[in-house]
């Protein structure tokens, strides 16, 4: 039996783009981290160390930053369909480009009610995203985004409950009919093409979540993300699929009775960890098939 090597990939990570526009006394700014990943004909440098095809990940890291000077940032979707496009159809080795970018708030300071010119707060841990996959191995050139919003945490304070779960040997778990119900949320949607408005297509999801979470009565965690996913499909026609993830981020009564007090639903401890890690994907019936849009660096090993 022989040794062959299997699937390989590579490049450059977490590349921190930052990019100033000057045009006016009134600056602005993004604030990127960006991944890129290559796959092709590398076999040599893996076999033998030759590195005749190999582009250098210092230069994927070089090209992050010309771009974000000479074509601007914009969205960050069309940022990384420049990126991935440049690396398939400019590098004659590399059959297959994933760029991967966050994108971090800043608002401005005010000043007397007024947004300062050039001083900025970052807003929050929130962090929008965006994925593109981009293969040209096949008869025609196949290309996938998929755009995201990371760390959006959301409460509500009653409107949840948890009953009727399964008993064990080893359940202790009380059924509880009004909680606090809150959550870290990740949520990743695919594209079925390349012609949106990215975002224009961004906040009108990221508000949907919200809302929905917000009026959904949430019977478990399940249910309400099923309900946040259903609707944005029904809201976008453009979104194939959607992907929802959802710590639950317990919050638990106190108990203050040796101290004589009353709690009715007042006082709890936030425990971070171990937690619930709800997860589900919620898709059309004909979707486009996902291809490679789901593959990811992180997922390789």
């Amino acid at each position: 039996m022989g040794i062959v090597l299997g699937e390989d990939q590579y490049g450059k990570a977490e590349t921190r783009v930052v990019r100033v526009y000057r045009d006016s006394d009134r600056h602005e700014i993004r604030d990127l981290n960006v991944s890129t990943a290559l796959r092709g004909d590398f076999d040599a440098a893996y076999l033998t160390g030759d590195q005749a095809k190999v582009l250098p990940t210092d230069s994927q890291k070089n090209t992050c930053f010309a771009y974000a000077k000479e074509r601007g940032v914009g969205e960050i979707e069309d940022y990384a369909l420049a990126l991935a496009s440049h690396f398939t159809d400019d590098i004659s080795s590399v059959t297959r480009a994933r760029v991967d970018v966050d994108e971090y708030r800043w608002e401005r300071v005010a000043v007397d009610d007024v947004g300062h010119a050039h001083t900025f707060v970052r807003v929050g841990h929130e962090i929008r995203s965006a994925a593109v996959v981009i293969d040209t191995g096949g008869s025609v050139k196949a290309q996938w985004v998929v755009s995201g919003v990371r760390d959006l945490v959301v409460l509500k304070s009653t409107g949840s409950q948890f009953t009727g779960f399964l008993r064990d040997h080893y359940t202790t778990l009380p059924e509880a009919s009004d909680r606090i119900l809150a959550t870290s949320l990740t949520a990743r949607w695919r594209y079925a093409g390349t012609a949106v408005r990215w975002g224009e297509a961004f906040a009108q999801v990221r508000q949907i979540l919200l809302e929905r979470f917000a009026v959904t009565y949430s019977r478990a965690l399940q249910q309400t993300l099923w309900e946040m996913g259903s609707a944005v499909l029904a809201a976008r026609d453009d979104i194939a699929e959607i992907r929802l993830s959802a710590p639950n981020k317990h919050h638990f009564l106190v108990d203050l009775s040796p101290f004589g007090l009353d709690n009715p639903g007042e006082v709890f401890h936030a425990d971070d960890r171990p937690y619930g890690l709800i997860q589900c994907a919620v898709a059309r019936e004909d979707a486009p098939d996902a291809g490679l849009a789901w593959d990811a660096p992180a997922s390789f090993a």
